[in-house]
């Protein structure tokens, strides 16, 4: 990965960049931010400067991630009664290869297991200690890449911990984290935390008018939607034939809930509804809530007269998107959205989707006719 191949972060490249020249590097880095922001981007064209400045033959080495002193460890689930990164990293290499601003939940996806529940171990942290315990392979200085490291379980964080305290001469411990919620105190206590925000609208636009040709229209469509992820933005760019079938059941779950409250036999519908969507895969199911949450939002500026910020509206299949407008209010807005996220938490902790898509659809029924 080349700093100019990174969308924007212009700031966080400098810094990093110089404390290379300044001899500044600290041993343990973590980068807390959404992939979609580009934590693992950054990581990767830091190691490699790192690494580069050693021995310029390293550089071709980083890029296709197979440079003998640097590592990995990333979230797996227990296969065969193991649980360790070596054992799915041609899978990681490819897909962070391919795209290294990639999420956490394109792999599961990618390793299609959904619904298994994916962690860092202990006997992984035992692995790299043993790694780390050796000498560099070419003399210098080695580095480990923890993607995801708000993964580790309990016994690995310990056992990390102590990895930090006490680490190998000339190693350097890169990791990433969406957030540090989940991470020990400890060792936040004991790494440099590098905040990465949200890539700014103008930069992502740039980037994706450069990169996929994306019109200016269509550009400022996906920068709103998208705030300031990246790896949104490429997904609401590639399911652009999906709107159609998502629009369509939009306008079912609105057109069923608004007769719920006058006829209760329409519940049977949302039911029918919600077992259609829980048979997507997960990530189609997380595409539909954005898609959602961003129509309901634009909804509400229509309703409060702010059309200029409305750059898309439903009108297909005879829907009424003024008369639906005037429901969504600032009655019922966070109501909703809050439900929204709800979904998308229960779904990313593996919750049973035919029942967290009926609970939806019924409470929308609910929410939509509260009115201010």
């Amino acid at each position: 990965m080349n700093w100019e191949n990174i969308a924007g972060q212009e700031n966080l490249k400098k810094l990093l960049q110089d404390s290379i020249t300044e001899n500044r590097v600290s041993h343990a880095q973590l980068f807390i931010g959404k992939e979609g922001y580009g934590t693992m981007p950054l990581v990767l064209a830091y190691a490699k400067e790192i690494l580069k400045r050693e021995n310029e033959h390293a550089a071709s080495k980083v890029e296709h991630l197979n440079h003998l002193d640097l590592h990995f460890s990333f979230p797996v689930f227990t296969d065969n009664r193991n649980s360790l990164s070596k054992n799915k990293f041609e899978e990681f290499r490819e897909m962070i290869l391919d795209f290294p601003y990639a999420s956490f939940d394109d792999w599961t996806a990618v390793l299609e297991s959904e619904n298994k529940q994916f962690f860092i171990s202990a006997d992984e942290i035992d692995e790299q200690n043993q790694k780390f315990a050796l000498k560099s392979f070419e003399g210098g200085t080695k580095i480990l890449v923890v993607w995801r490291a708000d993964k580790m379980n309990v016994a690995a964080s310990n056992k990390f911990l102590k990895f930090l305290e006490e680490p190998p001469a000339k190693t350097i411990i890169l990791l990433t984290a969406e957030s540090s919620d989940d991470i020990l105190p400890t060792i936040l206590s004991r790494t440099q935390l590098i905040d990465v925000p949200r890539i700014s609208d103008e930069d992502l636009e740039v980037f994706l008018k450069n990169k996929f040709n994306v019109s200016d229209e269509k550009g400022k469509e996906i920068v709103h939607q998208s705030q300031g992820n990246l790896n949104d933005a490429v997904k609401f760019l590639s399911s652009q034939d999906k709107n159609p079938e998502f629009e369509k059941l939009f306008v079912q779950w609105v057109r069923d809930a608004f007769m719920v409250k006058k006829k209760p036999e329409f519940l049977k519908n949302i039911i029918i509804w919600a077992k259609e969507i829980a048979g997507w895969n997960r990530e189609k199911q997380k595409n539909f809530l954005n898609y959602a949450s961003e129509i309901f939002r634009l909804a509400l500026l229509q309703n409060y007269q702010s059309e200029e910020l409305v750059y898309k509206k439903i009108d297909a299949n005879g829907f009424n998107w003024s008369g639906f407008s005037k429901f969504i209010s600032g009655a019922n807005i966070i109501s909703i959205l809050d439900e929204i996220n709800t979904a998308d938490l229960h779904l990313t902790r593996n919750g049973n989707p035919k029942i967290v898509w009926t609970d939806l659809g019924i409470k929308l029924s609910r929410y939509i006719h509260k009115n201010s």
